[in-house]
Order: structure tokens, then sequence, then C-alpha cells
């Protein structure tokens, strides 16, 4: 089974199951410092975060100890707030969108948990694949790292 992610859609599917999701508000594009969403095909890379907490913060994938609030957003209001669950994705296509200038893991874009306030079916991140955090958990217990996902416009 794989994760297809449809950029116009605003949708994540994953067998039967269907997420809406935010992808970038500048649309799709492969290059580092675009803040697009990368196309074509990828694998889950890594899986971080099992057993955290619901809206649990994570920094550079390591969990802060805090957990989101609406008071704490208030403190850090420009924060882009990655939450709950990573899915660290990494491309398959050298050229596309890995290697060189186009790699989506050094770019570090993954599939994580959002801010409840973060609106869901249109575009609204800086690259990555933002979900609700009880839609990440379940995508997270269900998928293995080297899932294929494939992400189009």
């Amino acid at each position: 089974m794989k994760i297809a992610i449809d950029i116009a859609s605003q949708e994540l599917r994953f067998g039967d199951k269907t997420y809406l999701v935010s992808t970038a508000t500048r649309g799709p594009g492969e290059k580092n410092g675009s803040l697009c969403t990368p196309r074509g095909r990828h694998i889950v890379r890594a899986k971080i975060g099992a057993g955290e907490p619901l809206n649990s913060v994570f920094v550079r994938r390591r969990p802060t100890g805090e957990v989101w609030t609406p008071e704490l957003h208030g403190k850090f209001p420009g924060r882009d707030w990655i939450l709950t669950r990573i899915l660290w994705l990494s491309g398959c296509e050298p050229g596309r969108n890995r290697l060189g200038d186009v790699d989506t893991m050094r770019r570090y874009i993954y599939i994580h948990g959002s801010p409840d306030m973060a609106q869901m079916g249109k575009p609204g991140s800086i690259g990555c694949i933002r979900m609700r955090n009880r839609d990440i958990v379940e995508l997270f217990d269900l998928v293995a790292p080297y899932t294929p996902v494939d992400i189009s416009a």
C-alpha cells in the first residue's frame, strides 16, 4: 500500500482512508528554499514521535516537552508548529526530488500534525503536508518506514 497526496484536492489517501490535509501556500515545487510542496515519488524515510501525547511540540524533529495550547501559540505567534507525529519524506527521483537543490529530505519535508486552528482542505503550509493531530496518529500507526508516498498536483 502507498500514501497518495493530491495537492489539487488537498487530500491524502491510504488504503480506504481519506484525510483532508494542508499543503504549501505557494503550491507545488521541488527547489530548496521555494517553500513549496514537492511532487513525485517519495518514501517515508523516518517515523518520529511514537508515544508522544497529542499536540506534542517538535523542533528539529525532537519533542520539546511542550504541549501546544492557544496560550503557547500566543507566546510564539510566528512559529511553524510541528505537532504530535512526523513522517519524514525522502524523494526517490534523482534530479526531481532527490539530491542537489531538489532534495525533499534535505528540505525537511514532513507529513505532520498541526494546531487545531490550522485549516485543512486548503493550502497553508511552508512545504510540508499538515494533518489534524488525531489523523496523523492514525496514519502513523498504519504505515511502516519506507512506505511509498506519491505526491501529485
